[in-house]
């Protein structure tokens, strides 16, 4: 779906017909009950994360998140986002709860992502791939995802193998990224489903690192957002400042949600590292059906129309997600014509009888 802007509703001002009545004797105050805000709203109709969660229901099942659910300003259930151990406790007992992933853990310091808007851009890829399946999704084994920079959460690829039982091929230059993966994908049974794969050249992204004879139907990945890490510490600063502004004093983590430099921060940013990404998805262009990549910010996608352009790109979507008040989007590009499209399809998706 294309990118759109929405415009706030006018509110017309009318001039009172009769003179205000004598102002009457305020009564005593009462303490104004806080209007909580929608919750998740407008996620992906297949997310299974929609409504408010059950937190007594996700203790039963992870007790460990027990020490960390307190009560938000508006009365209700939640944790800090502002505690990096709490987030991961938290992400663990959702990945157990939805996605019976029984073992779930990370390093200290890596980026451990918010669940559900990970879980959009799997749902939102499904969607692209139903499009030219006759609407119907394909599901299984004949799927094959490249997740470009896995990281040590290994989470699209988690996510991806529960819902639509898609194969997984995670790459990375961190090692201890993906030994971390790894062990996940074993804990969990995974290793037919999810492969890893290293990156050995750190300058590069997709050159050098699949064979001739592979193929995927999509690629994903999530990239490093600023251009320095003074500028990744700004942005945390500026979030914490949101979710621990009733008390300026506590100490909080320096970087949001985590994160290693690499996963965090690139020379040049977005615009650099998604640009190069296009560049080198061209000489892998006939062995992938769609490429993509999440892009932060919307005054980044001028600049990466423009690389789309020059890599020769056929056709190109950008799908905007919502999730509660963060908005965020991915650009998707593929290097195949309608017919080549079509045909990829046929060999891949329908099932021979």
């Amino acid at each position: 779906m294309p990118a759109t802007l929405n415009h706030p509703e006018s509110i017309p001002m009318t001039a009172p017909s009769t003179p205000k009545p004598p102002r009457k004797k305020p009564k005593p105050a009462t303490a104004a009950k806080a209007a909580a805000p929608r919750e998740k709203a407008s996620l992906h109709p297949r997310n299974r994360h929609q409504g408010r969660y059950d937190f007594p229901q996700l203790i039963k099942s992870t007790p460990e998140l027990g020490q960390f659910v307190i009560l938000n300003p508006y009365g209700k259930e939640s944790i800090d986002f502002a505690d990096p151990a709490a987030v991961r406790v938290f992400n663990r007992a959702l990945l157990k709860a939805f996605y019976g992933i029984a073992h779930w853990d990370i390093p200290a310091d890596f980026l451990c992502p918010p669940v559900p808007g990970r879980a959009d851009y799997v749902h939102f890829l499904a969607d692209l791939l139903a499009s030219h399946n006759q609407g119907e999704i394909p599901r299984g084994a004949a799927v094959r995802v490249l997740d470009v920079g896995v990281g040590a959460n290994c989470i699209y690829p988690l996510i991806g193998y529960s819902d639509y039982r898609w194969q997984f091929l995670g790459s990375d230059i961190d090692s201890t990224a993906l030994a971390a993966a790894k062990a996940i994908v074993q804990a969990n049974g995974l290793n037919k489903a999810i492969g890893l794969r290293q990156q050995g050249n750190p300058k590069q992204i997709l050159g050098g690192l699949l064979d001739s004879t592979e193929r995927f139907d999509l690629t994903m990945c999530n990239p490093p957002f600023h251009s320095s890490l003074d500028e990744a510490t700004r942005g945390s600063q500026r979030k914490w400042r949101a979710l621990g502004k009733a008390d300026p004093k506590r100490k909080l983590p320096v970087l949001n949600f985590g994160g290693q430099a690499r996963e965090l921060w690139c020379e040049g940013g977005e615009i650099r590292f998604v640009s190069q990404l296009i560049s080198e998805s061209a000489s892998v262009g006939q062995q992938v059906l769609w490429f993509s990549t999440l892009v932060s910010k919307a005054a980044n996608l001028p600049a990466i129309e423009s690389a789309l352009k020059k890599a020769g790109a056929l056709e190109s979507q950008v799908v905007e997600m919502s999730q509660g008040q963060k908005q965020s989007r991915f650009v998707a590009w593929t290097f195949k014509d309608k017919a080549q499209q079509q045909a990829w399809s046929q060999e891949r998706w329908v099932r021979k009888s």
